[in-house]
């Protein structure tokens, strides 16, 4: 009923910049909130951004990276600068979202996530 769709990862060197996109659609009453998240081989996923009103960064990101939001369009952004070896991940946006169903509309948001870009940052 919602799916989240990324766009914009690719191959980089280090110092250069991306912009990932990520657009929600489907049976959407309210986003509550959008962010991105990354996991790096055989490591954890990890929280890079998060849009809620207010923004939220992991440290390692700060100052280089900036989420921003197009509400209408009910999509996410995620521009990436400064970028190092490091940040060579797969990248997923998150979405929770209030849905609905025919006339029913779902009293608790759901937590939903896009098929994962991979960002290459060569050195």
């Amino acid at each position: 009923q919602v799916q989240l769709v990324e766009s914009g990862g690719g191959l980089v060197q280090a110092g250069g910049s991306l912009r990932l996109s990520c657009a929600a659609s489907g049976n959407i009453f309210t986003i509550r909130s959008m962010g991105w998240y990354r996991q790096a081989p055989g490591k954890a996923r990890e929280l890079v951004a998060f849009s809620s009103g207010s923004t939220r960064y992991a440290d390692s990101v700060k100052g280089r990276f900036t989420i921003s939001r197009d509400n209408a369009k009910s999509t996410v952004y995620l521009q990436m600068n400064s970028l190092k070896p490091e940040d060579t991940a797969v990248y997923y946006c998150n979405a929770e979202i209030l849905s609905y169903s025919g006339g029913y509309y779902y009293p608790t948001p759901n937590d939903y996530w896009g098929q994962g870009t991979q960002v290459t940052v060569s050195s």
